[in-house]
């Protein structure tokens, strides 16, 4: 069995994560510990694209939000310029990367030798300029093509079919209903498109000079793969658009190796010319990777822009919530998801009216509030949200007769608004507790053995403590809190060693028994309550989590999206 003396001393590993509002690095060394890191934040550091949390929304399409395209190029060369005075490039052996799940960008017919013939001497953004047919990249914030999405159901078959086919029912955000919309709205567009990248594909074709697969994991997330096979599905693409798989190309498995780092990179930043790229991929299964998630009965939790929850599971058991991807570092195996949009942008509109703008003031607020929020419960909605599907809008209730013993026993009144304190835990408990009951909806484990928080929230105590009691398991916390982009450069490793055996080798290859000398390892930050009291609290928990779901499904039913 290879080990970790296989990855060659002195060598470097480097993970980008292209994600919403910037473009982050990670270098690992031979041992796995972070030696650098670095990043740039599109609306300060790039301020000429005028983007607000590196989106641009329509306000004359509701829902429709998008990013320029260049503004990613123009931040990778920024990225690797500020990386220049802290890393020697030239003892980088592999590079990999993470892309935000879903965003596509479309290359302009001819751009290919565009790709294959970087001149050093010149800027990226200066020759990418002209290479696309459409200047702007829908990403996963974007919700305005819920007609493609009944759509492209419809043709094969309903909602469920197409989750059993590709991994998941069709979501507005996914990548397959945004081609088609492009297809029917923008025809010339898509005419003039030779080919359409992922993020994850795009910034590794930059970095290998021509066009890179898209990677199999992150292809579940368009409508377009079979989730069994893991090729493209032909009656998705039919019913998508015309002429569509030759725009994809192949797809390829995420630990393989995309190409050799163009020559632009050898002679602009000195990599060596053996450097490889391993595929990138998306950014909730780079943090999988980054998060050594490989028990069964772990859930990670990642509170960021977007909030998800994510487990690995043996077998891929599609329904009409969530999502099935392939597992990035287990090619036999798959990643189970859940999306929220409304995440921590939610989370600071909520801060920003009630707590003094402060997350002093706003932990403050939590802490001295009991929880269950004496029965205050709230559903926050600042985006339209993906899980449910509901419309932007605010819904407050207040749930009486909480020592009941059944959810049906609970009472229920709308109320217009909570006081400060109270709306701040109620964000927090409502979001929790959505998602512990989507989970086990979806089957995952209840309770979970642990959890591993990870995002920027991450480093909240007085929010993981509230995860804590609700979910009734013990949490844990990584070092850093950007896992897609270190578990890009730990995926970059992997890929290294696979190429270097000439076949897969598993990726706790790379860490077992040292996992507490690498950068990798996780600790407990908050224990599960064992006292007769925490057990009590739970039972509540469970009660209002019911009780949520009851009040989220009548909603939906009344104002939702689907």
């Amino acid at each position: 069995m290879a080990g970790r003396g296989s990855l060659p001393e002195g060598s470097l590993f480097l993970g980008f994560d292209s994600s919403t509002q910037s473009l982050k690095a990670t270098v690992l060394n031979n041992d796995l510990a972070i030696v650098a890191s670095e990043i740039v934040n599109f609306d300060s550091e790039l301020p000429h694209y005028k983007t607000d949390g590196g989106v641009y929304r329509d306000s004359a399409d509701d829902g429709h939000i998008f990013s320029p395209t260049i503004m990613w190029v123009e931040a990778l060369e920024l990225l690797l310029e500020k990386l220049k005075p802290k890393i020697n490039f030239s003892k980088v052996v592999a590079v990999s990367g993470s892309g935000q799940q879903h965003g596509s960008v479309y290359w302009k017919n001819g751009s290919q030798a565009v790709l294959s013939s970087l001149d050093p001497s010149k800027s990226l953004l200066l020759q990418f300029k002209h290479a696309f047919s459409t200047m702007n990249s829908p990403i996963w914030m974007d919700s305005s093509t819920t007609k493609q999405c009944r759509e492209i159901e419809n043709a094969v078959g309903g909602a469920l079919e197409l989750a059993k086919l590709t991994g998941s029912r069709a979501y507005e955000r996914f990548t397959g209903p945004q081609i088609r919309k492009i297809y029917q709205t923008e025809p010339n567009v898509y005419e003039d498109t030779e080919r359409i990248s992922l993020v994850s594909s795009f910034m590794a074709s930059i970095l290998v000079g021509s066009y890179a697969s898209i990677d199999e994991t992150d292809g579940a997330g368009m409508n377009l793969m079979d989730i069994n096979q893991r090729t493209w599905s032909k009656a998705v693409l039919e019913a998508t658009a015309p002429g569509l798989e030759g725009r994809l190309g192949n797809l390829a498995p995420a630990y393989s190796v995309a190409g050799r780092i163009a020559p632009y990179f050898v002679e602009r930043f000195q990599f060596d010319k053996n450097c490889l790229v391993i595929q990138w991929s998306g950014d909730n299964p780079n943090s999988l990777a980054g998060l050594t998630l490989n028990t069964p009965g772990d859930l990670a939790i990642s509170l960021g822009t977007s909030d998800t929850v994510f487990g690995i599971t043996a077998e891929a058991k599609p329904s009409l919530e969530g999502h099935v991807f392939p597992n990035p570092v287990e090619p036999d195996g798959y990643m189970v998801m859940l999306c929220y949009k409304n995440g921590s942008l939610t989370r600071e509109d909520v801060r920003n009216r009630c707590a003094e703008k402060s997350w002093d003031v706003f932990n403050n607020y939590l802490e001295k509030t009991p929880p269950l929020n004496g029965g205050k419960l709230g559903f926050y909605y600042k985006d339209h949200e993906i899980l449910p599907p509901l419309p932007v809008g605010f819904h407050r209730y207040m749930i009486g007769n909480l020592d009941a013993a059944s959810s049906d026993n609970l009472i229920e009144r709308e109320v217009a608004e909570f006081d400060p304190p109270s709306e701040v835990r109620a964000i927090i408990e409502g979001q929790m507790l959505s998602m512990r009951g989507h989970a086990e909806r979806f089957g995952m484990p209840n309770p979970p053995k642990r959890i591993i928080a990870t995002g920027g929230a991450s480093s909240n105590e007085s929010i993981l403590r509230a995860v804590a009691q609700i979910f009734g398991c013990p949490i844990f916390t990584v070092q850093r809190p950007d896992s897609a982009s270190l578990g890009a450069a730990l995926r970059a490793a992997h890929g290294w060693l696979c190429n270097a055996a000439g076949r897969f080798v598993p990726i706790s290859c790379l860490y077992e028994g040292n996992l507490e000398k690498t950068s990798l390892g996780s600790k407990l930050a908050i224990p599960a309550g064992d006292k007769d009291e925490d057990v009590e609290l739970l039972k509540k928990y469970t009660l209002l989590m019911r009780k949520r779901m009851e009040i989220e499904k009548r909603l939906v039913e009344k104002i939702g999206r689907a």
